[in-house]
């Protein structure tokens, strides 16, 4: 297969042919560590692409291939029996909260053989390396090389699909949580537009960080990485070794809630992009978004032996003048005599949308204000109330926890624990998907039809054939959407864990 630098040979299998590990950029190391991404360097004699290129630096090891600062590779799967049509393009954007993940680790295999589709995967820099900003660091892209990453593997598919048999005009970008994240600051980036043509948002919500905060963290991280945070000094951090500098991350990395995320009020970033699209700045493209039931039940986990009297102090110091009624809608006795803390906050965490805007009310409201500008836009709640990664452990049911929806479309290890109930939820979502990814509607002949959010519709996935459309009314009861949607509350400013040590919970 020929690219704009050179050819790739890829492999077949199971009627997929497979190119890993093409690069889309140059190498982001040495004098380009800390700058927006340059092209790649062409190639001559055809480049083996039969495994996928190293994974960026992050926390946690990971299995598979090594990681490196040379890390800026995609993988494209396409159908192996192709007409001469071009085919539709799904681009995913990993997750992993900005500070892990990659893109072999989404196997986009089974979508692209059961629609005729072709699916793009990537790596992004992530952690410190991809996020972030100090003064002087860069002439552009500070606080965003991750998210400039992204904007040059959608490039490098604008150029190059074609030659995969995708069609470049009819490109979707999608991802989950921290990919999710980045699908809507790519829907509020100027630079991105024209790039895609339809977006998929799971479990994943518009925050960014202003330059302020931004430059405060990059400060700190400067500092506990032993370098000055005056311009003259960068040349210390630019000259240290990568292992160094992710060892130094710690804090740069923090938790759930304490971690990277994109900058705004940057050229590439103007307007954050929680703001854009209430608004109408985003790009008006389709757009097909939801989350799973009980998103943040296993974040709430700190406060699995918390008493009552601890729970309610927690309530107090995140919600304040708030917490009355607050604790009048989520009573500690409403919710069992095990683990009660931790699934009373993952009821009002999921409900009020505190974590990022993630789910709930909040969720739902971006949702409509998104759909007045756009018809095509179409809203779920993965409802599978045992998925394989939500099982109960130790009697601590995570439910339809964050992610859990993932190993129902891109397959994984975790795929082959799905029931045969939870194979047709998989099989049906896959459908879903993919007429999403080619007409901007999930219209599929012979499942649960998906009205648009406009007729007051969300869909509701289900295991067995079960999924159905049900009133956004419904969903609105269920979170309580009439009571958080008049009072004034902020996302949550701590991670779970030191709320829940704030308010005095021993953690075992």
């Amino acid at each position: 297969m020929r690219t704009d630098k050179g050819s790739v040979a890829g492999f077949s299998a199971d009627e997929v042919d497979r190119y890993l590990g093409i690069p889309y950029a140059a190498p982001p190391v040495a004098a380009r560590r800390w700058q927006p991404p340059a092209p790649a360097t062409a190639w001559t004699a055809t480049r083996k692409a039969t495994s996928p290129g190293s994974r960026c630096l992050q926390s946690g090891s990971g299995t598979g291939p090594g990681m490196s600062e040379d890390c800026l590779y995609l993988n494209v799967y396409t159908p192996a029996k192709r007409t001469g049509r071009p085919l539709p393009v799904l681009f995913w954007i990993h997750g992993g909260g900005f500070s892990s993940g990659s893109g072999d680790t989404q196997d986009g295999s089974l979508i692209a053989r059961t629609n005729n589709v072709v699916v793009v995967t990537i790596n992004y820099r992530l952690g410190v390396f991809g996020f972030l900003d100090l003064p002087g660091l860069s002439k552009q892209g500070a606080g965003n090389y991750g998210l400039l990453d992204q904007q040059a593997a959608l490039r490098w598919t604008q150029r190059n699909i074609g030659a995969f048999g995708g069609d470049a005009s009819r490109v979707t970008i999608a991802g989950e949580s921290a990919g999710g994240h980045s699908v809507c600051a790519l829907l509020a980036s100027p630079p991105a537009r024209g790039l895609f043509s339809g977006a998929i948002i799971q479990s994943g919500g518009c925050p960014s960080h202003t330059v302020k905060q931004a430059v405060a963290r990059g400060e700190k991280y400067a500092t506990a990485a032993g370098c000055s945070v005056t311009t003259a000094d960068l040349a210390c951090l630019r000259t240290k070794p990568a292992s160094e500098l992710q060892a130094a991350a710690k804090d740069f990395i923090g938790g759930v809630l304490s971690g990277p995320l994109p900058t705004s009020g940057v050229p590439e970033l103007p307007v954050a992009p929680l703001d854009a699209v209430r608004t109408g700045r985003a790009a008006n493209v389709p757009l097909l978004i939801g989350h799973t039931r009980d998103e943040v039940r296993s974040w709430a986990r700190p406060f699995a032996d918390a008493t009552e009297e601890q729970y309610e102090r927690a309530v107090r110091i995140e919600f304040g003048d708030e917490a009355d009624a607050v604790l009048t809608h989520y009573p500690f006795s409403a919710f069992g005599d095990s683990y009660t803390g931790a699934y009373a906050f993952g009821a009002l965490w999921g409900d009020s949308s505190t974590f990022y805007g993630l789910g709930g009310c909040q969720y739902q409201h971006l949702t409509a204000q998104y759909a007045k500008r756009q018809p095509h836009t179409y809203y779920y709640e993965f409802n599978d109330p045992h998925p394989p990664t939500g099982r109960p452990s130790d009697g601590f049911d995570a439910g339809a926890s964050h992610a859990s929806e993932m190993p129902y479309l891109l397959p994984s290890a975790t795929s082959a624990l799905l029931t045969p109930e939870q194979r047709q939820l998989s099989s049906e979502m896959v459908r879903y998907w993919g007429s999403f990814v080619k007409r901007g509607k999930p219209a599929t002949p012979g499942i649960a039809a998906w009205p648009s959010y406009r007729a007051g519709k969300f869909m509701s996935l289900l295991p067995g054939g079960e999924s159905r459309a049900l009133t956004t009314e419904a969903y609105e009861a269920r979170r309580q959407c009439a009571f958080w949607n008049s009072v004034d509350y902020d996302w949550l400013a701590v991670d779970p864990d030191r709320l829940a040590a704030l308010a005095g919970v021993s953690q075992a």
